[in-house]
């Protein structure tokens, strides 16, 4: 099985969902782990052009809940509208997690735990 440091990790989901908090999480314990804004992009595959990372990981997180994680002002349709973008990368992600109502030191031994279980 690889080293952490020779893996890449991506991580991508929309606003709120706890990308940025899991890749410091990922970097301490020697992961290379790139928060990818695909939110924010119309090239649906910009997860794989930028990073093309070794696993893909998917943070899910609700719009009540993105909403009052970052104190944002926006509407349902911008929500809805990220998570269009993020369709392809949803696809594609080899771990899944909805992070609603997990803490993020649950969500760092989720997302390690799959690591170790998918022995890239």
């Amino acid at each position: 099985m690889p080293q952490p440091d020779q893996l890449t990790i991506g991580v991508v989901g929309p606003c709120g969902a706890g990308k940025s908090t899991l890749v410091k999480g990922l970097a301490q314990h020697g992961y290379i782990a790139r928060h990818i804004a695909q939110e924010h992009s119309y090239v649906g595959m910009m997860w794989k052009r930028m990073v093309n990372p070794d696993i893909l990981v998917y943070l899910d997180v609700s719009f009540p809940v993105s909403t009052r994680r970052r104190n944002l002002d926006w509407v349902l349709a911008d929500f809805t509208e990220q998570l269009r973008r993020l369709k392809e990368a949803r696809e594609h992600a080899d771990i899944l997690i909805n992070t609603d109502e997990l803490t993020p030191g649950v969500i760092l031994e989720i997302v390690l735990t799959e690591i170790n279980k998918l022995g890239v």
